[in-house]
Parts: C-alpha cells; structure tokens; sequence
C-alpha cells in the first residue's frame, strides 16, 4: 500500500530509512502489535515508525478482514467487486477477494524482491496491481475484471493517522492550537535494534521457496519459476543466495523467496 510522509525522518539505525515530509512510501508489511512498519523507497527496504506515516485511503483495501468476513461483503455484488485484505495465513501478505456473482474467489498475492504478483504479471506495487486488474481480467476460466463496490457510505481508512480527527480523511487546513498539534513531530516510538531482521544465514534453511519468477539475463544467475523449490547452497550475504534448481547452479536475490526451515 502507498502512504504519505507526514514528518520527516531520520534512521539511526541499519535497518531503517529516512525520508522526508510528502514523500510517498511503498508499505509492505504492517503488524497489529508493533509501532513500526516495513517500507520500501527507492528499492530501499527498512523499518520506519508508523506514527511518522498515513496510509492513503483506497475504497478497495479492507484492512485486518478475514476471509469469511471478506465473503460477507461481497455476496449479492456484481461480478468483478473486490477487496483487498491483510492474508490470514501469511501475515505481512495481501489477498484479493472478488465476487464472481454466484460465489466469491479468493486471490493470494505473491510478494518478493518489491515485486507484487497473482499470476504472471509483477507489479511494482499493490495499487499498480489492482489497476491493471481493472482492464485484465483475474480469472482464468471467465473475464472477471475488478471493479470498486458502490459508493454506499464514505470512505474509511483501515489504518487512520492517530494524530489527525477519525472523522478526516486528507490533511485539512488547520488554525490554533489544532495546527501546532497537528505541525508537531510525534514521538519515536522505542524498539530494539535489528528486532524483527533476523540473520537468516544463522538458521541455515536448506531450501527455499520461490515467490515469483525470477529470470535475469545474467547467466550466472540461478533461473527459477514461482513455486520452484531451490536448495540452498550458499546464504551467508545479505544481497545474494546461491542455490541450484531444475539442475543449474547460479546466484539470485534473496527476496525473491521464503526459506523453509522445517
């Protein structure tokens, strides 16, 4: 999901990134229990605090919305309706939920190396996806292209600036007191350094699956499809795994896949 810097922000710490007031920044993870959230800028992947930032409301993103909730509010709508929700069985990813009229389909989206995916095509972004799906259709068997709900009630943010009225949607013009609360920098939330990055090399993960396809022209690189499982050859940097898959050997983007320690 795409937001707006509300503040800006120094990162003291490695795994975190600066930004600057109205900068718009790619989200891509958020936890319910945590005052930081993963974002990307500029390729750039780091933690920034979530007090710092304001999720641009979309009608189409549910928030925190389980799947049979998901159904709920799509039954009796139109062919194409959607929402996207946070995933139930994988936090941190997004699922689109899609009425095909008589029944509702669920979509997982794929996420690796800043790129977001349902079937072949990536995108750079949530938003990027769902616009595409506008004019493609996201279903095999059926044109099903993705349409917004009607406009029944006003739109809601599922994840509203805390600093701002619940009742306000974009940055108003304010006067007073409101102003200088709403102009002061709110405080920096406290979390232990490298808290929720951990060394993944340390646990030696043997094998890895893939998110995304991964198919560079670089011929040292290691070629592989989504949901290819890769063994695990070498880890150790942060940049680039090695690993060999479908009988080739070759180096390729960590973020590209999801070890599997068990």
């Amino acid at each position: 999901m795409e937001a707006v810097a509300l503040f800006s922000f120094a990162a003291s710490e490695a795994d975190e990134i600066g930004f600057q007031k109205g900068e718009v920044i790619k989200v891509t993870e958020m936890e319910e229990d945590s005052c930081w959230v993963t974002a990307e800028i500029q390729g750039k992947r780091g933690y920034v605090p979530q007090n710092y930032v304001s999720l641009l409301p979309y009608p189409w993103f549910a928030g925190r919305v389980s799947r049979l909730e998901a159904e709920r509010r799509l039954q009796r709508h139109d062919a194409g309706v959607f929402l996207v929700r946070e995933s139930e069985s994988a936090p941190g990813e997004f699922s689109v939920s899609v009425s095909y009229g008589e029944r509702v389909e669920h979509f997982r989206v794929l996420e690796g190396g800043g790129q977001y995916c349902i079937w072949d095509e990536s995108f750079r972004s949530l938003n990027r996806l769902v616009d595409y799906y506008r004019t493609h259709s996201i279903a095999v068997e059926k044109a099903v292209y993705l349409r917004d709900p009607p406009a029944s009630q006003p739109e809601r943010n599922p994840y509203p600036n805390p600093y701002r009225s619940s009742s306000q949607e974009a940055l108003p013009a304010a006067t007073g007191c409101a102003a200088a609360r709403l102009q002061a920098r709110p405080p920096r939330p406290e979390r232990e350094a490298s808290r929720r990055f951990p060394d993944l090399a340390a646990g030696k993960p043997r094998l890895a699956h893939a998110l995304c396809d991964y198919t560079p022209p670089q011929t040292a690189h290691l070629h592989f499809l989504r949901g290819d499982v890769i063994d695990l050859l070498d880890c150790s940097s942060s940049l680039a795994w090695r690993g060999r898959c479908r009988g080739r050997v070759g180096i390729f983007p960590p973020d590209y896949v999801q070890p599997l320690y068990h």
